[in-house]
């Protein structure tokens, strides 16, 4: 069995799958102190076919506020859309359906939309990203504009990489520490290959008392799972490097629906990994 079955959730998923911190990381950010009683409900959806789950973190705070929480290392202007389709998923997990026929209104979690942001790529403290960007034009097709869109999504996106928004950063441990990881692991890799940058990142932040207990209770897990995450992100860099896609956002279209496409058939990261090269290869000029 590959490292991708074993290990289906992403490190990400894995550390905040606590209730406490969860409850630390939503008050950081929104800027609130939650007591240490306000109720935490994980309802992560789930799916096999890709890195075991839909979403990465999505729960219920006080059973009035439902939040979704994305992680990513690329930005991904679609995100609005695809959190809509999440949320939309998650409600039906928590909403009893026969009493959407009942004729008094059925009140509902108000929902709260979060993407934290750690790539190497350039990218603002804060910024808002809304569904309704993507929405066609319909000039002439209506008689007058409404002023809101009928349905909207507001996404905040955060940048978490070390020297940006210290103040969310300080007031969760789980999230700082994991930036640091992260930030670690792109430092080590310039030097080394990509299991001895990932082991010394580990073994920098246990020495460093940074996430010592989660990484020294899930050590070979984390490996695995960050091995698994990488992997698949360097072959894809392969094919961005060698020029195979026309233009940044037709490429990650083409990209996550090969990936997906070859999860979907069984293919192991091993698997994904040769098709991806050779494809790189096949298009080389001889």
């Amino acid at each position: 069995m590959s490292a991708n079955e074993k290990h289906k959730n992403s490190v990400f998923s894995l550390l905040f799958s606590d209730k406490d911190i969860l409850r630390q990381l939503y008050s950081a950010i929104e800027g609130v102190d939650l007591p240490p009683d306000t109720s935490i409900d994980i309802n992560t959806l789930s799916n096999a076919l890709f890195m075991g789950q839909i979403n990465d973190v999505s729960f219920t705070v006080g059973d009035r506020l439902i939040v979704l929480v994305e992680h990513q290392s690329t930005i991904n202007r679609n995100m609005p859309l695809r959190l809509l389709m999440y949320a939309a998923r998650v409600y039906e997990k928590i909403i009893d359906h026969r009493k959407l026929y009942q004729t008094g209104i059925e009140p509902i979690p108000e929902p709260v939309f979060i993407v934290l942001y750690n790539g190497k790529d350039p990218y603002p403290e804060h910024t808002v990203l809304r569904l309704s960007d993507s929405f066609m034009d319909t000039t002439g097709l209506r008689a007058k504009t409404p002023d809101t869109p009928a349905l909207e999504l507001v996404v905040h996106v955060y940048n978490i990489n070390r020297g940006y928004n210290a103040a969310i950063l300080e007031k969760c441990e789980a999230l700082s520490g994991y930036s640091i990881l992260v930030s670690k692991i792109w430092e080590c890799r310039e030097t080394m290959d990509l299991e001895a940058a990932m082991k010394s990142a580990i073994k920098y932040c246990i020495e460093n008392d940074i996430l010592k207990l989660f990484l020294e209770t899930n050590s070979s897990e984390v490996i695995n799972m960050l091995f698994a995450e990488w992997n698949i992100d360097d072959a894809l860099a392969v094919r961005y490097e060698e020029g195979i896609e026309i233009g940044v956002d037709k490429g990650r279209e083409e990209r996550d629906r090969e990936v997906l496409g070859l999860i979907a058939k069984g293919y192991t990261l091993e698997d994904i990994q040769r098709e991806l090269t050779s494809t790189v290869q096949g298009c080389q000029p001889k």
